[in-house]
């Protein structure tokens, strides 16, 4: 009986130069794509260079196949800079990230989440990030969740028909050990980018609290993401599942109270919970 020759640690180095051999030219075969991809939006009368709805889909995906010792933290984040990189080749843009709230945290969300390539340009405010991106054609923004206790009601500069969007809620996948967990919105104009609507985002203001109000957004199924009173009443950020139609919204919370206001300020896709399979030795 013939023995096997045991593997040689040459063996194993032979073959992982073969691997990322494959994976860089795979790399360079999708950056061929970006001239059809321009040319093909080109013929059907342009189109938006951010498809949170695809990429939801991509990291969904992603995060269901995935196995093995290699942390989904490294591959998340190694996809993460493809998708931003190559959109950024394809229509160059900045991400504009307020940090009146701490710098660390930000930065390492928007360089996990759109890589070092993508220009990275900081705002003391979330008011100064939102001005920056309604300024350009085609920049994203970033603002932190629950940062309305010091930043006031920012959500009102999304009200304007013209206004930048909420176009997604980072991290999409959701685990609690995430190295950039820091829940931020994703600021777009409307032009620039094609939302998902799994869930919707809607500015509510009240002249007063009203205990009728958080019950309504319940039986909604949504959630008060931030809320603030300032001179001009009581300003709620409300997220609703999007199956329920925003007249319905509107009805819903103008039955529990009689002066509520209620404005759509953007969408996003429903958050991925990871749950880890723990490794069989």
């Amino acid at each position: 009986m013939t023995q096997t020759p045991a593997e040689t640690l040459s063996d194993v180095r032979t073959e992982i130069d073969r691997i990322d051999a494959a994976m860089h030219a795979l790399l360079i075969e999708r950056g061929t794509l970006i001239d059809r991809v321009i040319a093909a939006k080109a013929r059907a009368g342009g189109g938006s260079a951010f498809r949170p709805d695809r990429e939801a889909s991509m990291m969904r995906g992603l995060a269901e196949r995935h196995r093995g010792r290699l942390p989904l933290d490294t591959v998340e984040g190694i996809w993460r800079t493809i998708i931003s990189t190559f959109t950024y080749v394809q229509s160059t843009y900045a991400v504009h990230a307020d940090i009146a709230a701490g710098d660390a945290a930000m930065r390492d969300v928007a360089r996990f989440h759109f890589g070092f390539t993508v220009p990275l340009v900081t705002h003391a405010g979330p008011e100064a990030v939102i001005r920056a991106v309604a300024q350009a054609e085609s920049d994203l923004g970033l603002v932190r969740l629950e940062g309305g206790a010091t930043a006031g009601p920012w959500w009102r500069g999304l009200m304007r028909a013209e206004a930048p969007k909420i176009i997604a809620r980072l991290p999409f996948v959701e685990r609690p050990d995430h190295p950039a967990g820091m829940a931020v919105f994703v600021l777009a104009r409307p032009s620039a980018a094609t939302p998902a609507r799994e869930i919707v985002a809607y500015a509510v203001s009240a002249d007063r609290w009203r205990p009728a109000l958080p019950q309504a957004i319940a039986a909604l199924g949504g959630e008060i993401i931030e809320e603030t009173a300032d001179g001009f009443g009581l300003a709620l950020l409300v997220a609703i599942p999007g199956t329920a139609p925003p007249e319905a919204v509107a009805q819903a919370l103008g039955a529990a109270s009689d002066d509520v206001r209620v404005t759509e300020i953007g969408s996003h896709a429903v958050r991925y919970d990871f749950a880890p399979v723990p490794h069989q030795a």
